[in-house]
Formats: structure tokens, sequence, C-alpha cells
């Protein structure tokens, strides 16, 4: 069933940090799979081409593209390729984030700038310079990765992670409300806790879970979980798959929860 057939879609953090499946790469296969043309964009070159290769692999259409989203030259360079190579963006999935452990008290000022540019300032650059493509060609669908670290505290500290991301939640609802004239929605995706590598090379999190040990991590992260088991890559590229294709056609400024359960707990 091709739900995206000649849509071209931007996914930004289209590449991996290891092997595996990330959101953002595992979104950008779902997409060509259904019938996307997809721009894949990373800041590593090399796994934007990797996920390139897998989607041509399977016939699907991609072009890798290396920017570093946090800065406004290169977000705008980045959506003018695309248009130019393309000739309009009809879906666009924010991707990008990093999860650095620590309270308001350990958090040192550079990496509190740092993990906002990466999560949030990266988002809404991609949302200032593709919008205005989709107001000239009648609308689009944007999608922003956000976190149940949002919305409630998980027992890890990572003060600066949550607070992205629940910033993210509001810049998506008041921008769905402002666009939604304009034929173009906007939500955000919420996952609980995911086996990606992303959570595997963060030192931090398997610290504060396990003291280092990542076998054990995702032990206790699947124990936290009510259906018993972390949500995979996947998960998060099909809820994005709905947001993107025309079923969703009258959804925008939603919080889509993809957690197994997490969020219903107590504790």
């Amino acid at each position: 069933m091709q739900r995206l057939q000649g849509k071209i879609a931007i996914v930004v953090g289209a590449g991996s940090i290891g092997p595996g499946w990330g959101n953002g790469k595992a979104t950008a296969v779902t997409f060509a799979r259904h019938g996307a043309t997809v721009f894949c964009v990373d800041r590593n070159g090399d796994a934007a081409a990797e996920t390139v290769r897998l989607i041509e692999a399977e016939g699907g259409v991609a072009k890798a593209y290396t920017a570093d989203v946090a800065r406004n030259d290169q977000v705008e360079a980045m959506a003018a390729a695309c248009v130019k190579q393309f000739g309009r963006i009809d879906i666009l999935d924010n991707n990008v984030g990093i999860a650095e452990t620590g309270s308001v008290v350990d958090v040192s000022e550079a990496d509190w700038d740092r993990v906002f540019a990466i999560n949030l300032k990266s988002a809404f650059l991609a949302m200032k310079h593709v919008i205005p493509v989709m107001e000239k060609q009648g609308g689009g669908s944007i999608i922003n990765i956000s976190s149940i670290a949002s919305i409630r505290h998980l027992g890890i500290s990572y003060i600066s992670y949550a607070t992205t991301k629940a910033a993210m939640n509001q810049m998506t609802r008041s921008s769905a409300v402002e666009f939604a004239p304009k034929n173009i929605r906007i939500n955000a995706v919420l996952p609980g806790l995911m086996k990606t590598p992303m959570v595997e090379h963060s030192a931090g999190l398997a610290a504060s879970y396990a003291k280092g040990d990542v076998a054990e991590m995702w032990k206790a992260r699947d124990a936290q979980v009510p259906m018993g088991h972390m949500g995979e890559a996947w998960d998060v590229a099909n809820a994005a798959l709905f947001l993107a294709s025309d079923e969703s056609r009258y959804v925008t400024g939603i919080e889509l929860i993809v957690d197994g359960g997490l969020t219903l707990k107590v504790n």
C-alpha cells in the first residue's frame, strides 16, 4: 500500500549513530517503502548515505544531504536543495536529538545550550525554512519527534532533554493552530523507552540505569514498561507514517504517545 505515493519527504536525522535502526533511519526507509521520495539529512554524511543505499536497494528513491541542523544557514540551504532537486516538500520529519544526563544543579551551561541547539533549535529552524515552501504549494505535514520525558519524570535525571522536548510539544501545538488555515498539519510523536543505537551509545543513561552495563540497562528498561519490553525504531516510524499520510488529514496539534503504556503507570 503506497500511502505516501508521489510525496517528497525530508527526514532530519536520517542516519544512525551506530549499527542497528535509529528512529530517523527506520522512518526514512518506511516512508520510502510507502512511495515517498526521501531527502535523508544527517550531520554524518556517511550515515545518511547508508540509509539512502538501503532505500535504493529496495527500489526506492532517496538522496543524502549533509547538514548541521543547529545552524540556520545550513538548514536554509537544506530546504533550498530539496526544492531544487525535487520541486517541493510534502513532509518534514524532525528526528534529531541527544540525551544528556544531569539535574539543573549538575548540567553545565555549555551542555544546556548544546542540548537546546540540537534538540529544539534544529526543529525550529527546519520548520522556519520548510513551512514557507509548504505554504506556497498548498500544504504539508510536519512531524516532530518528542519524548514521553516531556510530560513526566521517568526516574532518570536528564533535565535538559526533558525540557527541550516539553518546549517542542508547545512549539508543535502553537504552530499547528497558526498554520492550520494553510493546510499545514503539525504533530508530535512521543516515544517511550526505545531500544535504539542512540540509547545504547549514551554513557550517561547506561550509568544511570545500571552502572554502565548496557545489557542490564535493557533489562531495567524492559521492566519499566507495562507491555514488558521497550519499543523499536519501527514503532516510531509507523506512527510518523500515519501522521505523514493523508489518512491523518484531519489531525493536527496532537501528541501521539508510543510507549507501551508506560505513561499510564503511577510509578
